[in-house]
């Protein structure tokens, strides 16, 4: 017949076989894992053979399958202590020393409760009118209390040592995992030594058989998810769990006890129903009580938690509003911080002319991280792969069980990242960086539902950053349309203003000559020395007057010539054309005295294809260029004897001519080389820093206009080279 025991006993053989067919499939290849799968086959086993024997009335058949209960009831103490020092890390030679006595004292006892009935269990008795128990002191076998103690006391208590002392010196999220441990190792043991206290004549009907249903439960959820709530969550369930269906399954019962005749003289030999259709109700309402009693409880506990999710969740919409990207980056991390009270923080963008995650903002307290990673580590892969939160003490853990050498450096990288864990910030398909966070400040584990909200904040952190970065990248790249357009603005106005300035230097031209004839003309020798010194003086200042007028206006007739369009026609050139063209114009900007120009070619090799006017405003930056360069080299590398050079070179190649121009410049960097020819993009850094225009246009006049090619190599330190392909003259 059924009864409370036998109801119990078949529920937990029912869980324990599910929990450990589940941890087993999710953890194959973890040592904690199987050790854990092993301890709960063994309670399913240990559950049916309680069932079977408790649902029986015959002595026989309940002895055989107390036998067989006794086969896991000596191995669980083992299986504990092994999955204990699984997660444990303590002096293993010893611990596994004890360890293997564990399992060849477990054979022994094993094989006395099978082939040795009367040395080890002895005699059993029909306990509570419901089944038969066994009862030690019959016979008083010395062999089933050396068992009992030695497994159940020694054992036990010495894994339990174990626990707490790695307890002790753990700390985040591992202190918090091996709290389920601890708890659920508390409740068990009060289940297990609960089922021995009728074979030592203390007659108290097993209603512990309930705990050890709990305890696994607990240890599943350590094990399989190992992150899944705050230890506070676990103790509340558990304790709702317990308080519901000792209820649930307990009313029925004392029912069936107190009015048992009264039940038999109205129902007669059906009797049963009644409290069996009561415990069927019951326990049809009884997950729905739980559920309400445990979310209830649930909110009271998690109440700060909640309410810092919620802060978090609301930040995050107000993000995208803010376009000052540093001011954004800050503004996470410190709401962060101190909402969530951790102890680091840092956000890490990912950086493509570095092709590098460089860390961007940190509230560190005076811990000392990466500055950055690059884009191909280890860590970044993983993220981009999983696309889900990294949590430290699990990757940990799968480092110390798992042979692949991916672990080991992921643990590294997240170590010498201050990493309690990572949580990604993807925009579609690109990562576009991710935020670490230390421990909490509080010790406590990061839950699943923390996770989900950083998840959510990390998620429109991404679109934020991307907003305050194109809004930065639009406003520079605005200030610099508006001062390619001011220069373009000059460029037209160069007629006029070249009209008013050739005008003035006319006028001041005619006022030098006229000056010049008069002092010719008059006589000077009747003047006293003094005079005729000064008015020598005065004529040598107007003749330089007069000369430097001259040299003005061929300034001004020069920048007209660069600034007009000039004919679309194109010509046959020859090298010295374009050069000698662009060193009349580039000499009132660049100090060629300073550099040497040097013509590797021959004067006699085929002309060129091309448009004067075009070509001469492509070589005019390419000298503009290597002389910036060359001043950054002398500036930065201070090499004594270093002079600067710009080599001109000719190579026929069938219908094209190369040409290459190559100066000793300070180079440009490899990050940069791919962005030489991208609109608005300078690596100028002094005061006349351009547009970054030059390049661009090059590159349109050679490959749009001349249907030619360009190419560019640099090398940081050495120089930099520009490789042309023109179209020969036929």
């Amino acid at each position: 017949m059924m009864n409370l025991f036998a109801f119990l006993s078949i529920l937990l053989s029912i869980s324990s076989s599910l929990m450990g067919v589940i941890t087993l499939l999710r953890s194959k290849k973890n040592r904690i894992g199987i050790t854990f799968s092993l301890f709960a086959f063994a309670v399913a086993l240990w559950g049916l053979g309680g069932y079977k024997s408790s649902t029986t009335n015959l002595e026989e058949v309940a002895l055989f399958w107390w036998r067989i209960a006794y086969i896991p009831v000596i191995m669980i103490p083992v299986f504990y202590y092994h999955f204990i020092l699984s997660i444990a890390r303590v002096n293993r030679r010893i611990c596994n020393y004890i360890l293997i006595a564990a399992y060849l004292l477990g054979v022994l006892y094993i094989a006395l409760n099978l082939y040795a009935k009367d040395l080890f269990l002895g005699e059993f008795k029909f306990l509570f009118n419901q089944f038969y128990w066994h009862d030690w002191f019959i016979r008083k076998n010395i062999l089933y209390l050396i068992f009992y103690i030695s497994f159940y006391w020694f054992l036990l208590s010495y894994a339990f040592f174990i626990l707490i002392k790695e307890f002790r010196y753990s700390s985040g999220l591992s202190r918090n995992q091996l709290k389920y441990v601890i708890l659920s190792s508390i409740v068990g043991w009060i289940g297990a030594e609960g089922c021995f206290l009728p074979d030592f004549h203390i007659y108290i009907y097993p209603f512990c058989q309930l705990f050890i249903v709990v305890y696994p439960l607990i240890l599943t959820y350590a094990v399989v998810k190992y992150r899944l709530m705050d230890i506070r969550v676990a103790i509340t369930r558990a304790s709702a769990f317990i308080a519901v269906y000792t209820i649930v399954l307990g009313i029925p019962f004392i029912l069936a006890a107190r009015f048992k005749a009264w039940f038999i003289d109205y129902m007669g030999p059906s009797w049963w129903t009644a409290p069996l259709g009561l415990m069927a109700a019951l326990a049809t309402v009884g997950p729905f009580i739980y559920i309400f009693i445990s979310r209830r409880a649930e909110e009271r506990v998690l109440y700060k938690q909640r309410a810092y999710q919620n802060t978090l969740k609301q930040a995050s919409v107000g993000m995208t509003r803010i376009r000052n990207l540093k001011k954004l980056l800050n503004l996470i991390t410190h709401i962060v911080t101190k909402t969530v009270k951790i102890s680091y923080a840092a956000i890490y963008l990912f950086d493509r002319e570095k092709d590098e995650y460089i860390l961007q903002v940190s509230r560190d307290n005076g811990k000392i991280s990466l500055s950055k990673l690059s884009s191909d580590n280890p860590l970044v892969t993983w993220l981009m792969v999983k696309r889900e939160p990294m949590v430290y003490e699990e990757i940990k853990r799968q480092m110390e069980d798992n042979t692949n050498v991916t672990y080991k450096f992921l643990e590294e990288n997240m170590r010498h990242l201050n990493a309690a864990v990572i949580i990604p910030s993807f925009l579609e398909d690109k990562i576009m960086g991710f935020i670490v966070l230390g421990e909490k400040i509080s010790g406590q584990i990061y839950t699943p539902d923390d996770l989900n909200v950083f998840q959510v904040l990390a998620s429109q952190a991404a679109l934020a950053i991307e907003n305050a970065q194109f809004y930065e990248e639009a406003k520079e790249m605005q200030d610099q349309i508006a001062q390619a357009e001011k220069m373009a603005t000059i460029g037209t106005m160069a007629d006029g203003l070249s009209h008013q300035i050739n005008n003035r230097f006319y006028a001041l031209s005619l006022i030098a000559g006229d000056s010049i004839d008069t002092i010719k003309m008059t006589d000077t020798s009747k003047c006293t020395p003094e005079v005729r010194e000064m008015i020598d003086s005065i004529n040598h200042a107007l003749e330089r007057i007069q000369v430097n007028v001259m040299q003005g206006g061929e300034v001004v007739k020069g920048i007209l010539k660069y600034t007009r369009k000039g004919e679309e026609k194109f010509e046959d050139l020859t090298m010295d054309q374009i050069i000698d063209g662009t060193l009349e114009m580039v000499q009132f900007k660049v100090r060629l005295s300073e550099i040497d120009i040097v013509r590797d070619y021959p004067k006699d090799g085929p002309k060129i294809r091309g448009n004067l006017i075009q070509l001469q405003e492509c070589f005019f930056n390419f000298i503009d260029n290597a002389y910036d360069a060359i001043n950054e080299r002398k500036a930065e590398m201070k090499e004594e004897g270093y002079r600067g050079r710009v080599v001109f070179s000719t190579l026929p190649k069938g219908e094209y001519m190369e040409i290459t121009v190559e100066d000793n410049g300070l180079g440009v960097k490899e990050e940069n080389i791919r962005k030489v020819f991208t609109p608005f993009f300078t690596t100028k850094i002094s005061a006349r820093k351009g547009t970054g225009l030059g390049l661009y246009v090059i590159n349109k006049i050679i490959t749009d206009a001349h249907k030619g090619r360009i190419a560019f190599e640099s090398e940081h330190g050495i120089g930099t080279r520009f490789i042309l392909e023109l179209p020969i003259a036929k």
